[in-house]
């Protein structure tokens, strides 16, 4: 399937989802960050012709990711009637909440920059709440399914994710079919939930070229750092533990 076909058919099955619903959603809400994925999830939900809310949403994020974020916006209301941008700065609010939770004993830095994806997560759902729509997301096929690079009920939780069947390398390809902003295109991948914004790949300890290699080839020399990072977070990638009692007497 070529790219231009992909991108008609994640944009008409958003918009398949939406009409089969049995009270049909009137917006797609988005968060955009700046980075790649959010700016081709945008864009394709955008693509529907559905009322579209593309949202900024910084906390003390860097200049770049924040001028990458208005510019995509802008790019998006100018190319699309339907789309509306809108920049909600989330700084004061996760202050506030860091603030009372940082004098607890053995206050995890790793928990507050999942709580800014939380954070994020509900201002989405609240914005959702009031527009009568459903939540894009906005991950891939890597983090998603791969490696579990997500936020668990912050970024992960949304209500359609329409690229994530897509590897980062076909993200890059449909963005580029899209004439989305190279420069955003090019911008390292990174989540924005850490004061020294780092990438992605620093994290991960591989990139995702090699992260993708190490999912199709099971041979490959990084299968073995693959599978320390994804068994680290499957429990974000399996169902919720629910306790099942038995069928018969408990007595």
């Amino acid at each position: 399937m070529n790219n231009l076909k992909k991108i008609d058919y994640i944009s008409k099955w958003i918009k398949s989802y939406v009409n089969a619903m049995e009270n049909p959603a009137q917006s797609l809400v988005v968060g955009i960050s700046g980075g790649i994925d959010s700016a081709l999830s945008s864009t394709l939900s955008s693509l529907t012709g559905i009322k579209t809310i593309a949202i900024s949403m910084p906390i003390s994020t860097s200049q770049n990711h924040s001028d990458l974020g208005r510019i995509h916006g802008k790019w998006l209301t100018d190319k699309f009637i339907n789309t509306t941008y809108i920049n909600i700065d989330l700084t004061d609010s996760y202050k506030v909440f860091h603030s009372r939770l940082s004098d607890m004993e053995q206050s995890s830095e790793l928990g507050f920059a999942n709580s800014k994806a939380r954070l994020r997560m509900m201002t989405l759902y609240q914005v959702a709440s009031s527009q009568n729509g459903i939540v894009v997301g906005t991950g891939n096929k890597v983090e998603d399914f791969g490696v579990g690079f997500y936020t668990k009920y912050g970024d992960g939780g949304v209500d359609i994710s329409p690229i994530a069947d897509l590897m980062k390398s076909e993200v890059k390809e449909l963005s580029k079919t899209l004439e989305i902003d190279q420069r955003i295109i090019d911008a390292e991948p990174t989540d924005g939930l850490w004061d020294d914004d780092r990438t992605d790949e620093k994290q991960l300890g591989l990139s995702y070229d090699e992260l993708e290699e190490a999912m199709i080839n099971s041979n490959s020399m990084n299968r073995e750092k693959y599978e320390i990072i994804r068994n680290n977070n499957v429990h974000k990638m399996n169902p919720i533990p629910v306790c099942k009692l038995p069928k018969d007497n408990l007595e």
